[in-house]
């Protein structure tokens, strides 16, 4: 699991504020990210912020973090990573923030903080170094679950949503973060906001994801949990799989055919850009018909029982999940292998194929790249440069 390599770096933020004094530099940040700068002067709901805009709330949540024994605690890298968090915990807010009958609102502003991290830590290096796959999820996904500690009990099935989130997300770091951008801004509920934290904090321990992934008895176990609306977290499921579908996910020149050639030549490979250049199809033209053969030869190979790759870019859960319902209909177990190279090396290899993609097409699919996680199949390899 990606979460492991932070661990294994020596990592920091630049700006992440140093002990002894832990001041944080907003003269360095200001100057240093465009991303910070796009959030002034973006309004907020002043019921839930009357504090000010998103850059007053976004310097109040780091300072507080700053401040917080629990995070002066823990290492460089951990504080590094969940400062990069509180620092673009609402970096959508800019594209995503509307008035909507007289009140200012910022709909799906978590979801697309996620895609908008990733895609300025992995393309633009936005915070200003190389960062490692590992901590570029890690800060991704607190993103986007920054505000699951004050609506966990709302969801529909409360257990499920901490434990799904526990799968890429340490529960403590985002319990810290969630404590961080309630003391960073001015509510009346600000007391019960601070108590749902310490609810959630004690609630994800109950669970036993507190402080690292739910385990569970085995990876059957946990797809077919994930799978269900109302499963059983401890139920040891069997394993009844007929056969395995190879998934690939990754942008186009990441490495996929290569990895293919050299671990998976002895399945057969469902390619939709062999089937596009079968079909004489471009890339840019209407699609249906090079989906339908792909899926048609899948369910021929899938009513065999027969092993295959089934190689395309996948880029986000959604179409993954259309495609995990299909195999896992028809017996079969899934494993997702997600491919990534740094984004020159995908634009450098681009331009030396012979189908090459418009690199401004590369660029629109980074802004919607959703990284596979354990909770989508019975089990993701992600295969890093």
């Amino acid at each position: 699991m990606y979460l492991d390599e932070i661990n294994n770096y020596n990592w920091s933020l630049p700006v992440c504020p140093k002990a002894p004094d832990f001041q944080v530099d907003w003269d360095k940040i200001y100057d240093s990210f465009e991303w910070i700068r796009a959030m002034e002067g973006v309004q907020q709901n002043p019921v839930h912020h009357a504090e000010g805009d998103v850059l007053t709330h976004t310097k109040l949540v780091c300072e507080a973090l700053a401040a917080m024994k629990e995070w002066r605690k823990l290492n460089e890298v951990s504080q590094s990573v969940i400062f990069a968090a509180a620092l673009l915990h609402d970096v959508a807010k800019p594209y995503c923030t509307r008035e909507d009958e007289g009140a200012i609102i910022s709909p799906g502003h978590a979801v697309k903080g996620e895609m908008a991290a990733r895609r300025i830590i992995y393309k633009d290096m936005g915070l200003g170094i190389s960062t490692p796959f590992g901590m570029r999820e890690t800060i991704a996904k607190l993103v986007r679950f920054h505000g699951l500690p004050l609506f966990f009990f709302e969801k529909p099935n409360p257990a499920k949503a901490v434990i799904g989130a526990s799968q890429t997300t340490r529960m403590d770091w985002l319990a810290m973060l969630s404590k961080a951008d309630v003391l960073g801004r001015e509510c009346r509920d600000s007391t019960d906001l601070l108590e749902r934290v310490l609810l959630f904090a004690d609630f994800c321990r109950e669970q036993g994801c507190l402080e690292k992934p739910k385990a569970f008895p085995n990876h059957i176990s946990r797809f077919v949990y994930f799978q269900k609306e109302n499963g059983f977290v401890d139920f040891e499921a069997y394993d009844d799989t007929k056969s395995e579908v190879i998934l690939m996910s990754g942008l186009p020149a990441a490495g996929k055919d290569t990895w293919i050639q050299n671990n998976y030549s002895h399945y057969p490979v469902i390619s939709l850009d062999d089937i596009r250049d079968d079909l004489d199809i471009s890339p840019r033209d209407e699609q249906g018909e090079v989906v339908f053969k792909a899926r048609e030869t899948a369910r021929t190979y899938l009513r065999k029982n027969q092993n295959f790759v089934w190689n395309a870019t996948n880029l986000t859960s959604s179409l993954r999940r259309q495609l995990i319902d299909l195999f896992h209909s028809y017996g079969a177990k899934v494993k997702i292998i997600y491919m990534e190279a740094p984004y020159y090396e995908i634009l450098k290899r681009n331009r030396e194929r012979s189908r090459s993609v418009p690199e401004n097409v590369i660029g629109r699919m980074v802004t919607k790249l959703e990284v596979p996680d354990m909770t989508e199949a019975h089990q993701v390899e992600w295969v890093v440069k």
